[in-house]
């Protein structure tokens, strides 16, 4: 794997992350937190979305896929934060 293709990988997850973390309000996991959370966040909207069938290209359309992967992340980690 190219150098370009680890920053765009790691710049998508950053904003995904940031997104997910404003948008579910509670803040993030700090810089690096909101990374991993949506580099992860990412295979998880990947997975969700081909199973409904549903394919969005382009910059833009990985990063709704990897915002809709965080928050469905984020979501699973403050249940069992709580429990």
């Amino acid at each position: 794997m190219e150098l370009q293709t680890i920053l765009i990988i790691l710049a998508i997850g950053a904003v995904a992350g940031w997104l997910a973390g404003v948008i579910m309000k509670g803040g993030g996991f700090g810089l690096l937190g909101d990374i991993v959370v949506g580099i992860i966040g990412a295979f998880i909207g990947g997975f969700l979305f081909s199973l409904l069938g549903i394919s969005a290209g382009g910059l833009v359309g990985q990063i709704i896929t990897a915002t809709v992967g965080a928050i469905v992340l984020i979501f699973i980690l403050r249940m069992f934060k709580k429990a």
